[in-house]
């Protein structure tokens, strides 16, 4: 047996996507953009209207692209931003099926975060949307409110980052597990202890100080989710110090000081 397998060939619409994909490409088009209609498109890239419309709707599924209808000028889908939403709904689905554990993703977000947080704090960033969601928390009258405002303020400290991508990822990350942060809010009951967390994250952003904003990070997502943090974090994003440092490995190093 050779082991080697036929080549597939592509079908029609993948290669409108490509054609799509290239003309972004080649020809700078940026959000707001209009491609051309479905009956233009599919004559001047000679296939069918309906491998055109296919293509439409995986795009649109990405994110990439919102379907408008139209005649004329107004006809064609226009190039969009949505990242985060594709990335949430392919989030949440594989979480459903459990090809994807709230384990993995809290973890995930945990790296991001501490990530975010230091960066953050290294390059005086504006904090003012942090402190608009932490006021908006302490207003908040529902478990539902509070975690509305409380996804906000995390999508802050990403967004602070400066970075766009690790922005969406954090956003897709937090709405995914959405329905788990209400019920994890609904167990405390109190969120005191959580309102603390977010106030020590801020202060230590705006301290300039990457190594205890990664820390309060930490600290938090062990308040809020207990039961994921059962086996001590070891390890956490490069390049900050002592970022990644658990509080039961720095403990128990403190015991190990004391004893020599």
């Amino acid at each position: 047996m050779s082991g080697w397998q036929p080549v597939r060939r592509t079908r029609a619409f993948e290669d409108v996507i490509a054609r799509i994909e290239e003309r972004i490409a080649g020809d700078g088009l940026t959000v707001g953009d209009r491609l051309p209609g479905e009956r233009q498109l599919a004559e001047q890239l000679q296939v069918s209207r309906s491998s055109v419309r296919e293509a439409m709707r995986v795009l649109e599924t990405l994110g990439v692209v919102s379907s408008q209808v139209g005649r004329g000028p107004d006809a064609g889908a226009v190039l969009t931003a949505r990242p985060a939403g594709a990335l949430t709904d392919l989030l949440r689905l594989h979480l459903g099926l459990a090809s994807l554990s709230l384990e993995e993703v809290i973890d995930a977000r945990l790296m991001i975060e501490q990530w975010s947080a230091a960066r953050a704090a290294g390059h005086g960033a504006d904090l003012s949307a942090l402190s608009d969601a932490l006021e908006r928390m302490d207003q908040a009258a529902t478990a539902e409110d509070f975690v509305e405002h409380d996804t906000a303020f995390h999508v802050a400290i990403a967004e602070a980052s400066g970075n766009r991508l690790i922005a969406a990822m954090m956003r897709s990350l937090r709405d995914s597990v959405r329905r788990y942060a209400i019920e994890a809010v609904e167990r405390l009951g109190d969120t005191g202890g959580l309102m603390a967390d977010h106030h020590l994250i801020r202060q230590a952003i705006a301290s300039g100080s990457p190594s205890e904003a990664s820390a309060a990070v930490e600290t938090h997502l062990r308040r809020a989710y207990p039961d994921i943090f059962r086996i001590p974090v070891t390890s956490g994003p490069p390049g900050a110090d002592d970022r990644g440092r658990s509080e039961d490995q720095a403990r128990s190093e403190d015991r190990g000081r004391a004893d020599g």
